[in-house]
């Protein structure tokens, strides 16, 4: 059935509880690449939580995003097998603990269509708050469902993207992906099969199994950290990207960055193939 505009808008689902542990925020790290040098500090800090010497564990900022996985504003009657991510933007009010209770409110706050046989956009919003209502993180995601556009909504209206300035890259770097990446990250919440199982991933149209969109947000946002934050989640105030192609497990991502004051600009390519797999990015410093 096609998708009912006036239906889904006004889904809203609120006072989501969920729980998270050492564990979850550990495994988080691991499966975007910390720790790749078990001998580098910076890196053991996400993935150790203990040592010689007593120090607290550090929370990856897009930990986030799997935090509360399967929140959701409610059942959506979409093609799930033609699903995949759009955009993220993460808005942290203050650094994750590693550990805690948490509750999310989560709402739709718009449905774009496309065109028949072009697919469709729905944006959703889910804040994450402390067991005692303080806002921990506000995360805004757009999903692309790819089979469920002609519904007859709107198909203008999206926020603007972040521009890219036309300068040469103040930094670029390189960061490899392991061929296993996927299966080491989907067992942060996303076990959709399209990252996993190689005929499931043909059927939606890929030739093999494709990296997480999430996955290479949350890589990107460890490479500004390294780059510009000195390893500090704290310094990462908001992290925001399109995602604009797939990105296959055991490819290297080339992230060019540029800074203006506290503003990183970004974006990734595949370095094997040249190809954008990130566009329009942003991170804010404080």
């Amino acid at each position: 059935m096609p998708i009912n505009y006036e239906q889904v808008m006004a889904m809203k689902n609120l006072g989501q509880k969920y729980s998270y542990g050492d564990r979850d925020a550990i495994l988080y790290a691991y499966g975007i690449g910390m720790g790749t040098d078990p001998l580098d500090e910076r890196e053991l800090a996400f993935v150790n939580e203990a040592g010689a010497t007593s120090r607290p564990l550090k929370v990856m900022p897009t930990f986030a995003t799997v935090a509360a996985w399967g929140a959701w504003p409610g059942k959506m009657d979409i093609n799930r097998v033609m699903l995949v991510d759009g955009e993220s933007d993460l808005t942290l009010h203050r650094p994750l603990p590693a550990a805690a209770h948490i509750i999310a409110d989560s709402s739709v706050l718009g449905i774009y269509d496309k065109g028949q046989d072009k697919g469709a956009v729905i944006r959703f919003q889910t804040v994450l708050k402390s067991s005692d209502g303080e806002a921990l993180a506000t995360l805004v995601t757009s999903n692309f469902a790819r089979g469920d556009g002609g519904f007859g909504g709107p198909s203008g209206g999206q926020p603007a993207p972040h521009p890219i300035p036309t300068r040469a890259p103040d930094k670029v770097i390189d960061i490899p992906t392991r061929p296993d990446q996927a299966l080491i990250y989907r067992l942060c919440g996303d076990r959709n099969p399209l990252h996993s199982d190689p005929e499931f991933a043909k059927r939606a149209g890929f030739p093999k199994p494709i990296l997480h969109g999430l996955c290479t947000y949350g890589i990107t946002c460890r490479g500004v950290l390294q780059t510009y934050a000195d390893y500090n989640p704290a310094a990462i105030k908001r992290h925001a990207a399109r995602f604009s192609a797939p990105l296959y497990p055991g490819e290297t991502i080339t992230l060019e960055m540029w800074k203006d004051a506290n503003v990183i600009s970004f974006e990734a390519k595949v370095k094997e193939r040249g190809v954008t797999v990130i566009k329009n990015g942003v991170t804010v410093l404080g």
